[in-house]
Formats: C-alpha cells, sequence, structure tokens
C-alpha cells in the first residue's frame, strides 16, 4: 500500500480520480499541455470523458507528463464483491486503457473509497496490480465545494512528499488552477507522477505559467 512518497524532499503527487465530467478532465489536461504540471489520472473506464479526451490526453500520456492508473471500471466497493468480480473490475479498465491509450497501467491501482483487505490485494496481485495507491491529503472535491474551501485544502495538503488525491467530477475545481499552481511554485514543490519516483526520478521543476 502507499500513502506518501518516500524520504524527504521537494516533490508532490497530485492524483486525480474517476472523470465523471467530461470538461473537467479536459480542463486539467489542458492545464497540464499549458504548465508542466505532472499529475496521475486514476481512470474509471466507464466515464465517457476519457474516450472523448483520448485526442488531447494521449500525447501527454505518451510522453508520460501524465500517468493513468486503474481505479476500476464501475467504482464499487470492492471489498463487497467476490472475486471474479474484483478481477472483472480491474481486468475491464486495464483492456481499456491498453486499447485507448496503449498503456500498461500496472503496478498502480487506486481502490474505490480507498477500501480494499487481503482478499482484494491478492485479486488485483494476480492481475499486476500490486500498489494499491491511497492518499494522505486531499482536494475534498469528491463533494461540491466552493472553490475557496478547494483552495484552503490545497493549501492544508499540498506538502512535500505528500500524495494529494483530487476528482475529475465537479467544475469548481477548475476555477482555482491559478492559485493551485501558485501555490506549488510559491513552496518550491516539484510535481511527480508516480512512475518518476519510482521508474525514473529525473523531473524538471515546476515554474508558474502566471505572472507573479
Amino acid at each position: 500500500m502507499l500513502s506518501s512518497l518516500p524520504g524527504d524532499g521537494d516533490l508532490l503527487a497530485i492524483t486525480l480520480d474517476d472523470g465523471v465530467d467530461t470538461e473537467v478532465v479536459r480542463a486539467y489536461a489542458q492545464l497540464a499541455k499549458d504548465s508542466g504540471i505532472r499529475l496521475t489520472m486514476f481512470v474509471t473506464g466507464v466515464f465517457q470523458s476519457w474516450t472523448e479526451n483520448r485526442d488531447l490526453l494521449l500525447p501527454l500520456v505518451e510522453s508520460g507528463q501524465i500517468q493513468l492508473g486503474n481505479h476500476t471500471w464501475l467504482h464499487h466497493d470492492l471489498t463487497k464483491m467476490t472475486g471474479a468480480a474484483v478481477a472483472d473490475e480491474l481486468r475491464h479498465t486495464d483492456q481499456f486503457l491498453k486499447d485507448t491509450f496503449g498503456v500498461d497501467a500496472t503496478p498502480y491501482y487506486r481502490p474505490p473509497y480507498g477500501a480494499y483487505n487481503d482478499a482484494v490485494s491478492s485479486v488485483a496481485a494476480d492481475l499486476g496490480y500490486t500498489v494499491a495507491t491511497l492518499w494522505n491529503g486531499t482536494l475534498g472535491d469528491d463533494a461540491i465545494l466552493t472553490p475557496s474551501d478547494i483552495v484552503a485544502n490545497a493549501e492544508k495538503y499540498c506538502l512535500p512528499q505528500n500524495i494529494v488525491i483530487g476528482h475529475l467530477n465537479h467544475p469548481p475545481v477548475t476555477n482555482v488552477y491559478h492559485q493551485m499552481i501558485d501555490l506549488i511554485h510559491t513552496r518550491n514543490l516539484r510535481t511527480v507522477t508516480l512512475g518518476d519516483v519510482f521508474v525514473k526520478p529525473e523531473v524538471t521543476r515546476l515554474t508558474s505559467p502566471y505572472p507573479a
């Protein structure tokens, strides 16, 4: 299980789940393209946002700036499912990611609601998903929050070596990108994907695209 980045440093992993709202997915992809921010997106494969934004996402995925992880197909609580059903949830999105983006998302998966147990871990590992990826900070935007509340959560949790969870579901987050980028820049943090940390740690420092 992974819930923070190892060691001491200046790294920040922003991880984004689901994909309910195609405009939010598009806005985050455009932010990455414009600013250089590095993101890990945990894909719930059933949502059309992923196919609708494929053309914008694909170059960012291929370059490694955006990493895609497995967030199951229908976003059910895996601990309440049979082993066969858990396998189907993970396998379906795994195949979707291969077919749509040409990527192997293993070993990173995010169990919906952070719910997993030994049985889920065993099934996931059999499919190559050996790293259940949780978090130790949140934007809180799984619910509909005001932009100011999202900024307050970012200020609280965008700290060195944190894995911060956000969601690709509700539009208010798209109104605070300026503040989030400036916060990362002011704190001299480097955004990373999980692959940057555990496969290729050489990453570039994020510079703010906005005037001071």
